[in-house]
């Protein structure tokens, strides 16, 4: 490999690196993501499925679990990747290995591996029977669902290789993926209410631009709200002088026909600009996804061009 890559240009290193990935993919056993990707959004489909695209309370919950099943296949295709083999990219880069070849490489196989696990994660939601967007904003409403998941998983790759590319072994790597799990929960914006600084933060997260784009896509804003209705149900047997007045008031407007009118009227009040339907919010988050693809691999390319440095 040494004496190969000494003679070669960057895109014919470039290829030779992306077989290389490849092979792995079929004889290391790589390709086990696949089935663990259809296995967590079979879970997660059955839990939170029904509700998505619904309610708003279920469109919020499924985006977040969604956006947070493409994060999690992201940061496992990559973590290890790089830091598993560090001596051999050392010993390759002194005979003449470009680092941009490298990570291209590694960039085009991620992408093939963050596609199919898009692809599968969205065949497991329709076979589940979870409710599509019916509207595209840019192409069609799968396309763009696809493309969503797609960059979401893709973004949360490149964060991991640049974190392969910077630590030194597996083990720190697999320590520092909860964190990074941990910091994309919370300042998702989803089910923690952030201000000042703390929502400042959540702009530097993956998960954010993820949960934003599949509630817009959602129709967030024009779904009704059923919180209320639920918590005002659990109140029937309530008595207040021998009479149950939330009880008899349920039963007023389900008779007179105006419980969707009562959900989406609450829904009216609760609704948030940031999941505006539009097609300019859906390219904003698409992105702001993209700048974390090209800066994260950037980042990956400068950290490695310095690895003739590192003593480790």
């Amino acid at each position: 490999m040494d004496t190969a890559i000494r003679h070669t240009g960057r895109v014919r290193q470039t290829f030779v690196y992306l077989g290389k990935l490849f092979r792995m993919f079929i004889f290391r056993n790589d390709w086990k993501v696949m089935p663990m990707a259809a296995f967590i959004s079979g879970l997660v489909s059955f839990v939170v499925g029904k509700k998505m695209n619904v309610s708003m309370e279920g469109t919020l919950r499924g985006a977040f679990a969604f956006s947070c099943i493409c994060i999690w296949n992201g940061f496992f295709n990559s973590i290890q990747v790089i830091c598993r083999e560090r001596p051999i990219i050392k010993r390759e880069h002194r005979s003449g290995l470009h680092m941009t070849s490298y990570v291209f490489a590694h960039m085009l196989y991620q992408a093939f591996l963050c596609a199919c696990q898009a692809g599968i994660t969205l065949t497991v939601m329709m076979v589940a029977k979870v409710k599509m967007p019916a509207t595209g904003y840019v192409t069609n409403a799968m396309v763009d669902m696809f493309f969503t998941m797609f960059l979401i998983t893709y973004a949360a790759d490149m964060v991991a290789l640049f974190i392969s590319a910077l630590v030194k072994n597996t083990t720190t790597a697999m320590t520092v993926v909860p964190f990074l799990l941990i910091f994309q929960l919370i300042f998702s914006g989803g089910f923690f209410s952030l201000t000042g600084n703390a929502y400042k933060l959540s702009y530097l997260t993956v998960s954010k631009w993820g949960l934003t784009a599949l509630c817009a896509q959602g129709e967030y804003n024009s779904l009704p709200m059923t919180s209320l209705w639920t918590s005002m149900s659990k109140m029937r047997s309530m008595e207040i002088e021998g009479e149950k007045p939330v009880d008899e008031m349920l039963d007023y407007i389900t008779a007179s026909k105006r419980k969707d009118e009562l959900m989406l009227e609450c829904a009216s009040n609760n609704q948030e600009k940031k999941y505006e339907s539009s097609m300019e919010n859906v390219l904003r988050c698409w992105r702001n996804l993209g700048i974390f693809i090209v800066l994260f691999s950037f980042m990956s390319i400068v950290m490695l061009e310095f690895i003739d440095l590192d003593r480790r």
